[in-house]
Protein backbone atom coordinates (compact mmCIF):
# COMPACT_ATOMS: atom_id res chain seq x y z
CA UNK A 1 0.00 0.00 0.00
CA UNK A 2 1.08 3.60 -1.08
CA UNK A 3 1.37 6.11 1.63
CA UNK A 4 -0.10 9.81 0.18
CA UNK A 5 -1.97 12.64 1.49
CA UNK A 6 -1.96 10.39 4.63
CA UNK A 7 1.67 10.75 5.88
CA UNK A 8 3.03 14.10 5.01
CA UNK A 9 5.40 14.90 7.65
CA UNK A 10 6.82 17.93 5.90
CA UNK A 11 3.64 19.45 6.07
CA UNK A 12 2.75 21.97 9.13
CA UNK A 13 -0.65 21.51 9.01
CA UNK A 14 -0.07 17.36 9.66
CA UNK A 15 2.55 18.06 11.50
CA UNK A 16 0.34 19.92 13.83
CA UNK A 17 -2.33 17.11 14.00
CA UNK A 18 -1.14 13.85 12.76
CA UNK A 19 -3.28 11.52 14.59
CA UNK A 20 -5.98 11.47 11.80
CA UNK A 21 -3.65 10.92 9.48
CA UNK A 22 -2.66 7.70 11.07
CA UNK A 23 -6.00 6.48 11.88
CA UNK A 24 -6.65 6.73 8.17
CA UNK A 25 -2.56 4.72 7.55
CA UNK A 26 -4.26 1.79 10.38
CA UNK A 27 -7.82 1.60 8.46
CA UNK A 28 -6.01 0.74 4.82
CA UNK A 29 -3.04 -1.32 5.59
CA UNK A 30 -0.39 -2.97 8.34
CA UNK A 31 2.37 -1.39 5.73
CA UNK A 32 2.89 1.60 3.32
CA UNK A 33 5.66 2.44 1.30
CA UNK A 34 6.35 6.05 1.54
CA UNK A 35 8.53 6.92 -1.48
CA UNK A 36 9.99 10.28 -0.26
CA UNK A 37 12.19 8.63 2.55
CA UNK A 38 12.45 5.19 0.99
CA UNK A 39 10.66 3.49 3.96
CA UNK A 40 7.46 1.19 4.87
CA UNK A 41 5.52 2.44 7.56
CA UNK A 42 4.22 0.89 10.23
CA UNK A 43 1.55 2.23 11.99
CA UNK A 44 -0.60 -0.77 13.79
CA UNK A 45 0.53 -1.14 17.92
CA UNK A 46 0.76 -4.87 17.80
CA UNK A 47 3.37 -4.87 14.55
CA UNK A 48 5.31 -1.51 16.41
CA UNK A 49 6.06 -4.01 19.13
CA UNK A 50 6.73 -7.23 17.53
CA UNK A 51 9.42 -5.41 15.35
CA UNK A 52 10.98 -3.28 18.18
CA UNK A 53 11.93 -7.13 19.52
CA UNK A 54 12.13 -8.63 16.02
CA UNK A 55 16.40 -9.65 15.83
CA UNK A 56 15.48 -9.67 12.18
CA UNK A 57 15.78 -5.87 11.92
CA UNK A 58 18.62 -3.97 13.47
CA UNK A 59 19.46 -0.10 13.79
CA UNK A 60 22.65 -1.05 11.85
CA UNK A 61 23.71 -3.12 9.37
CA UNK A 62 27.19 -2.95 9.29
CA UNK A 63 27.61 -5.61 12.50
CA UNK A 64 26.80 -8.18 9.20
CA UNK A 65 26.67 -5.90 5.83
CA UNK A 66 28.72 -3.72 4.18
CA UNK A 67 26.98 -0.86 2.88
CA UNK A 68 27.90 -2.13 -0.78
CA UNK A 69 25.98 -5.76 0.07
CA UNK A 70 22.96 -4.28 1.64
CA UNK A 71 22.44 -2.10 -1.43
CA UNK A 72 22.97 1.33 0.78
CA UNK A 73 25.18 3.97 -0.73
CA UNK A 74 27.87 5.11 1.89
CA UNK A 75 27.43 8.39 3.52
CA UNK A 76 29.39 11.39 2.05
CA UNK A 77 32.70 11.42 3.50
CA UNK A 78 32.03 15.28 5.35
CA UNK A 79 29.62 14.03 7.38
CA UNK A 80 31.85 11.04 8.88
CA UNK A 81 32.03 12.97 12.48
CA UNK A 82 28.48 12.55 12.82
CA UNK A 83 28.52 8.91 11.58
CA UNK A 84 31.05 7.94 13.87
CA UNK A 85 29.61 9.82 16.97
CA UNK A 86 26.32 8.58 15.85
CA UNK A 87 27.30 4.84 15.19
CA UNK A 88 29.10 3.98 18.31
CA UNK A 89 26.22 4.91 20.99
CA UNK A 90 23.98 2.61 22.42
CA UNK A 91 21.19 3.70 20.41
CA UNK A 92 22.66 2.62 16.69
CA UNK A 93 24.31 -0.30 17.85
CA UNK A 94 23.02 -3.95 17.94
CA UNK A 95 24.73 -7.06 19.33
CA UNK A 96 27.43 -8.01 20.70
CA UNK A 97 28.47 -4.45 21.10
CA UNK A 98 25.40 -3.15 21.96
CA UNK A 99 25.11 -6.09 24.53
CA UNK A 100 28.85 -5.47 26.20
CA UNK A 101 28.42 -1.56 26.17
CA UNK A 102 24.77 -1.61 27.82
CA UNK A 103 26.26 -4.27 30.43
CA UNK A 104 28.67 -1.44 31.20
CA UNK A 105 26.26 1.46 31.46
CA UNK A 106 23.48 -0.30 33.25
CA UNK A 107 26.39 -0.60 35.96
CA UNK A 108 26.77 2.78 36.49
CA UNK A 109 22.57 3.67 35.62
CA UNK A 110 21.12 1.43 38.53
CA UNK A 111 17.32 1.96 40.12
CA UNK A 112 19.52 3.01 42.94
CA UNK A 113 21.74 5.59 41.14
CA UNK A 114 18.14 7.27 39.88
CA UNK A 115 16.34 7.10 43.62
CA UNK A 116 19.66 9.07 44.91
CA UNK A 117 18.80 11.85 42.13
CA UNK A 118 15.04 12.32 43.03
CA UNK A 119 15.87 15.05 45.83
CA UNK A 120 17.84 16.51 43.62
CA UNK A 121 15.71 16.70 40.77
CA UNK A 122 12.89 17.98 43.30
CA UNK A 123 15.20 20.24 44.54
CA UNK A 124 15.97 21.49 40.92
CA UNK A 125 12.36 21.70 39.99
CA UNK A 126 11.46 24.10 43.36
CA UNK A 127 13.63 26.51 41.82
CA UNK A 128 12.97 26.78 38.56
CA UNK A 129 9.32 27.07 39.33
CA UNK A 130 10.41 30.05 41.94
CA UNK A 131 11.81 31.63 39.00
CA UNK A 132 8.62 31.48 36.59
CA UNK A 133 6.40 32.07 39.95
CA UNK A 134 8.56 35.58 40.68
CA UNK A 135 8.04 36.75 36.95
CA UNK A 136 4.41 36.01 36.78
CA UNK A 137 4.72 33.09 34.10
CA UNK A 138 6.91 33.22 30.70
CA UNK A 139 7.68 30.71 28.59
CA UNK A 140 7.58 27.70 30.26
CA UNK A 141 10.07 25.66 28.06
CA UNK A 142 13.00 27.69 28.39
CA UNK A 143 12.23 28.08 32.16
CA UNK A 144 11.46 24.66 33.42
CA UNK A 145 11.32 22.19 30.46
CA UNK A 146 14.45 22.97 29.08
CA UNK A 147 16.64 23.40 32.32
CA UNK A 148 15.38 20.67 34.11
CA UNK A 149 16.49 17.56 32.15
CA UNK A 150 19.64 19.35 30.80
CA UNK A 151 20.95 20.38 34.51
CA UNK A 152 20.06 16.57 35.86
CA UNK A 153 22.09 14.93 33.22
CA UNK A 154 25.08 16.98 32.94
CA UNK A 155 24.84 16.65 37.05
CA UNK A 156 25.20 12.84 36.94
CA UNK A 157 28.44 13.21 33.71
CA UNK A 158 30.06 15.70 35.82
CA UNK A 159 29.84 18.58 33.43
CA UNK A 160 30.92 22.20 35.10
CA UNK A 161 27.57 24.69 35.19
CA UNK A 162 29.83 27.00 33.39
CA UNK A 163 30.09 24.61 30.24
CA UNK A 164 26.19 23.92 30.76
CA UNK A 165 24.92 26.03 28.28
CA UNK A 166 27.21 24.38 24.85
CA UNK A 167 25.01 21.14 25.94
CA UNK A 168 21.83 22.54 24.34
CA UNK A 169 22.84 23.81 21.09
CA UNK A 170 25.07 20.88 20.30
CA UNK A 171 22.51 18.53 21.09
CA UNK A 172 19.73 20.09 18.86
CA UNK A 173 21.99 20.45 15.89
CA UNK A 174 23.15 16.58 16.19
CA UNK A 175 19.52 15.27 16.71
CA UNK A 176 18.51 17.18 13.53
CA UNK A 177 19.97 14.50 11.50
CA UNK A 178 17.05 11.82 13.39
CA UNK A 179 14.22 14.02 11.22
CA UNK A 180 13.39 12.09 7.91
CA UNK A 181 16.14 13.24 4.78
CA UNK A 182 17.67 15.93 6.75
CA UNK A 183 19.07 18.55 4.20
CA UNK A 184 22.89 19.39 3.76
CA UNK A 185 22.79 22.62 5.78
CA UNK A 186 21.18 20.36 8.53
CA UNK A 187 24.13 17.77 8.19
CA UNK A 188 26.75 20.60 8.08
CA UNK A 189 25.33 21.88 11.43
CA UNK A 190 25.40 17.94 12.70
CA UNK A 191 28.66 17.39 11.75
CA UNK A 192 30.33 20.85 13.36
CA UNK A 193 28.34 19.47 16.67
CA UNK A 194 29.71 16.64 16.56
CA UNK A 195 33.17 17.47 16.28
CA UNK A 196 33.01 20.49 18.88
CA UNK A 197 31.10 18.24 21.71
CA UNK A 198 33.76 15.37 21.35
CA UNK A 199 36.45 17.39 21.51
CA UNK A 200 34.93 19.12 24.19
CA UNK A 201 34.19 15.42 26.18
CA UNK A 202 37.59 14.49 25.01
CA UNK A 203 38.74 16.70 27.27
CA UNK A 204 36.48 16.45 29.96
CA UNK A 205 37.28 12.82 30.02
CA UNK A 206 40.95 13.31 30.41
CA UNK A 207 41.16 15.16 33.04
CA UNK A 208 38.42 12.59 35.05
CA UNK A 209 41.25 10.15 33.97
CA UNK A 210 43.52 12.13 35.99
CA UNK A 211 41.31 14.06 38.38
CA UNK A 212 38.85 11.28 39.05
CA UNK A 213 35.30 12.46 40.72
CA UNK A 214 31.94 11.10 41.92
CA UNK A 215 30.18 11.80 38.85
CA UNK A 216 28.91 9.46 36.00
CA UNK A 217 32.00 9.74 33.44
CA UNK A 218 34.38 8.81 36.03
CA UNK A 219 32.29 5.68 36.59
CA UNK A 220 32.56 4.85 32.90
CA UNK A 221 35.66 5.79 32.51
CA UNK A 222 36.30 2.99 35.49
CA UNK A 223 33.86 0.46 34.18
CA UNK A 224 34.53 -2.79 33.32
CA UNK A 225 33.57 -6.39 33.15
CA UNK A 226 34.85 -9.77 32.63
CA UNK A 227 37.81 -7.86 31.05
CA UNK A 228 35.42 -5.36 28.84
CA UNK A 229 35.66 -1.96 29.13
CA UNK A 230 34.54 1.29 26.77
CA UNK A 231 37.09 2.18 24.06
CA UNK A 232 37.53 5.96 24.20
CA UNK A 233 34.99 6.70 21.53
CA UNK A 234 32.54 4.21 23.04
CA UNK A 235 32.92 6.70 25.87
CA UNK A 236 32.46 9.91 24.36
CA UNK A 237 29.55 8.42 21.91
CA UNK A 238 27.81 7.23 25.05
CA UNK A 239 27.77 10.31 27.04
CA UNK A 240 26.75 12.48 24.38
CA UNK A 241 23.97 10.23 23.66
CA UNK A 242 23.19 10.07 27.50
CA UNK A 243 22.96 13.64 27.28
CA UNK A 244 20.85 14.21 24.05
CA UNK A 245 18.13 11.46 24.76
CA UNK A 246 18.55 12.24 28.57
CA UNK A 247 16.71 15.80 27.87
CA UNK A 248 15.01 15.51 24.17
CA UNK A 249 11.94 13.67 25.06
CA UNK A 250 11.24 14.86 28.73
CA UNK A 251 11.40 18.54 27.38
CA UNK A 252 9.16 17.45 24.97
CA UNK A 253 6.69 15.25 27.29
CA UNK A 254 6.63 18.67 29.71
CA UNK A 255 5.97 20.90 26.81
CA UNK A 256 3.43 18.85 24.92
CA UNK A 257 1.99 17.28 28.08
CA UNK A 258 0.71 21.33 29.51
CA UNK A 259 -0.52 22.10 26.06
CA UNK A 260 -2.82 19.06 26.23
CA UNK A 261 -3.82 19.56 29.66
CA UNK A 262 -4.83 23.34 28.77
CA UNK A 263 -6.70 22.31 25.76
CA UNK A 264 -8.27 19.70 28.09
CA UNK A 265 -9.38 21.92 31.57
CA UNK A 266 -11.66 19.20 33.00
CA UNK A 267 -8.78 16.80 32.83
CA UNK A 268 -6.56 19.56 34.49
CA UNK A 269 -9.10 20.22 37.30
CA UNK A 270 -9.03 16.73 37.99
CA UNK A 271 -5.23 16.24 38.30
CA UNK A 272 -5.20 18.96 40.38
CA UNK A 273 -8.39 17.84 42.80
CA UNK A 274 -6.53 14.49 42.96
CA UNK A 275 -2.72 15.33 42.97
CA UNK A 276 -2.23 11.29 43.57
CA UNK A 277 -3.50 10.72 39.52
CA UNK A 278 0.33 12.31 38.64
CA UNK A 279 2.16 8.78 37.94
CA UNK A 280 -0.59 7.91 36.12
CA UNK A 281 -0.94 10.82 34.35
CA UNK A 282 2.45 11.28 33.22
CA UNK A 283 2.20 7.94 31.38
CA UNK A 284 -0.80 8.81 29.87
CA UNK A 285 0.38 12.03 28.60
CA UNK A 286 3.68 10.76 27.03
CA UNK A 287 1.02 8.25 25.46
CA UNK A 288 -1.68 10.96 24.20
CA UNK A 289 1.14 13.78 22.22
CA UNK A 290 4.08 11.24 21.75
CA UNK A 291 7.21 13.24 21.72
CA UNK A 292 9.11 10.35 19.40
CA UNK A 293 6.80 9.66 16.66
CA UNK A 294 8.93 6.86 14.79
CA UNK A 295 12.04 4.88 15.49
CA UNK A 296 13.86 3.36 12.41
CA UNK A 297 15.08 -0.15 11.98
CA UNK A 298 16.91 -1.75 9.55
CA UNK A 299 15.58 -5.00 7.77
CA UNK A 300 18.53 -7.79 8.28
CA UNK A 301 16.98 -10.49 6.69
CA UNK A 302 13.45 -10.60 4.55
CA UNK A 303 10.37 -10.07 7.11
CA UNK A 304 6.34 -10.39 5.81
CA UNK A 305 3.59 -8.56 7.15
CA UNK A 306 0.02 -9.20 6.33
CA UNK A 307 1.00 -10.54 2.54
CA UNK A 308 3.58 -7.53 1.98
CA UNK A 309 7.14 -8.76 1.69
CA UNK A 310 10.00 -6.25 3.23
CA UNK A 311 13.22 -7.49 1.71
CA UNK A 312 16.38 -7.43 3.25
CA UNK A 313 17.87 -3.94 2.82
CA UNK A 314 14.65 -2.17 3.32
CA UNK A 315 14.25 0.31 6.26
CA UNK A 316 10.99 0.55 8.12
CA UNK A 317 9.67 3.29 10.31
CA UNK A 318 7.74 1.92 13.63
CA UNK A 319 5.03 4.86 13.56
CA UNK A 320 5.30 5.86 17.43
CA UNK A 321 3.00 7.96 17.60
CA UNK A 322 0.14 5.71 15.60
CA UNK A 323 0.86 2.72 17.94
CA UNK A 324 -0.25 4.93 20.85
CA UNK A 325 -3.22 5.75 19.27
CA UNK A 326 -4.21 2.14 17.81
CA UNK A 327 -7.78 1.54 19.10
CA UNK A 328 -6.79 -2.28 18.99
CA UNK A 329 -4.84 -1.81 22.14
CA UNK A 330 -6.50 1.24 23.59
CA UNK A 331 -9.40 2.01 24.33
CA UNK A 332 -10.74 6.05 22.92
CA UNK A 333 -7.42 6.06 21.83
CA UNK A 334 -7.76 9.82 20.90
CA UNK A 335 -9.21 10.72 24.60
CA UNK A 336 -7.05 12.09 27.00
CA UNK A 337 -7.77 10.53 30.00
CA UNK A 338 -5.51 10.56 33.02
CA UNK A 339 -7.20 7.83 34.61
CA UNK A 340 -6.35 5.48 31.95
CA UNK A 341 -4.50 2.75 33.79
CA UNK A 342 -4.55 -0.19 30.98
CA UNK A 343 -1.52 2.08 29.16
CA UNK A 344 1.56 0.01 27.84
CA UNK A 345 2.72 2.93 25.08
CA UNK A 346 5.46 2.50 23.15
CA UNK A 347 6.73 5.72 24.08
CA UNK A 348 10.18 4.22 25.67
CA UNK A 349 10.62 1.93 23.01
CA UNK A 350 10.63 -1.64 23.40
CA UNK A 351 13.01 -4.67 23.15
CA UNK A 352 16.77 -4.12 23.76
CA UNK A 353 16.71 -0.42 23.02
CA UNK A 354 14.13 0.16 25.64
CA UNK A 355 15.11 3.80 27.14
CA UNK A 356 17.61 3.37 29.86
CA UNK A 357 17.10 6.44 31.23
CA UNK A 358 13.21 5.98 31.47
CA UNK A 359 13.41 5.86 35.28
CA UNK A 360 15.20 8.82 35.66
CA UNK A 361 12.70 10.97 32.89
CA UNK A 362 9.69 9.99 35.14
CA UNK A 363 11.31 11.16 38.19
CA UNK A 364 11.91 14.44 36.01
CA UNK A 365 8.43 14.74 34.72
CA UNK A 366 6.76 14.19 38.16
CA UNK A 367 8.84 16.94 39.24
CA UNK A 368 8.20 19.08 36.84
CA UNK A 369 4.33 18.53 36.54
CA UNK A 370 3.61 18.21 40.17
CA UNK A 371 5.94 21.39 41.67
CA UNK A 372 3.71 23.32 38.70
CA UNK A 373 0.28 21.94 39.58
CA UNK A 374 1.03 22.55 43.90
CA UNK A 375 2.12 26.25 43.51
CA UNK A 376 0.83 27.55 40.34
CA UNK A 377 -2.78 26.53 40.57
CA UNK A 378 -3.88 29.32 38.62
CA UNK A 379 -1.33 28.72 36.02
CA UNK A 380 -2.98 29.50 32.23
CA UNK A 381 -2.03 29.76 28.48
CA UNK A 382 -1.46 33.15 27.14
CA UNK A 383 -1.44 32.49 23.54
CA UNK A 384 -1.86 29.08 21.49
CA UNK A 385 2.19 28.10 20.86
CA UNK A 386 4.13 27.41 17.89
CA UNK A 387 5.30 23.77 16.62
CA UNK A 388 9.45 23.27 16.39
CA UNK A 389 9.67 22.56 12.65
CA UNK A 390 10.76 18.98 13.45
CA UNK A 391 8.43 15.87 13.01
CA UNK A 392 10.28 13.17 14.41
CA UNK A 393 10.96 14.62 17.50
CA UNK A 394 7.58 16.07 18.48
CA UNK A 395 7.69 19.52 20.70
CA UNK A 396 7.20 23.06 20.96
CA UNK A 397 8.91 26.21 20.47
CA UNK A 398 7.67 27.63 23.48
CA UNK A 399 4.66 27.64 25.66
CA UNK A 400 3.42 31.35 27.20
CA UNK A 401 2.23 31.08 30.77
CA UNK A 402 0.72 33.00 33.32
CA UNK A 403 0.86 32.33 37.10
CA UNK A 404 -2.03 34.15 38.22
Amino acid sequence: MMASADFDPWCPRFAADPYPGYARLRATSRAHWFAPSRQWLIPHYADVRALLRDRRLGRTYLHRFTHEEFGRTPPPAAHEPFHVLNGNGLLDLEAPDHTRIRRLVSKAFTPRTVEELAPAVARLARELVDGLLADGGGDLIGALAEPLPVAVIAEMLGIPPADRGLLRPWSADICGMYELNPGEETARRAVRASLDFSAYLGELIAHRRSHPGDDLISTLITAHDEGDRLTEQELISTCVLLLNAGHEATVNTIGNGWWALFRHPDQLAALRAEPALLPQAVEELMRYDTPLQLFERWVLDDIEIDGTLIPRGSEVALLFGSANHDPARFRHPDRLDLTRTDNPHLSFGAGIHYCLGAPLARVELIAAFGELLRRAPRLRLVSEPERKPGFVLRGLKGLLVACA
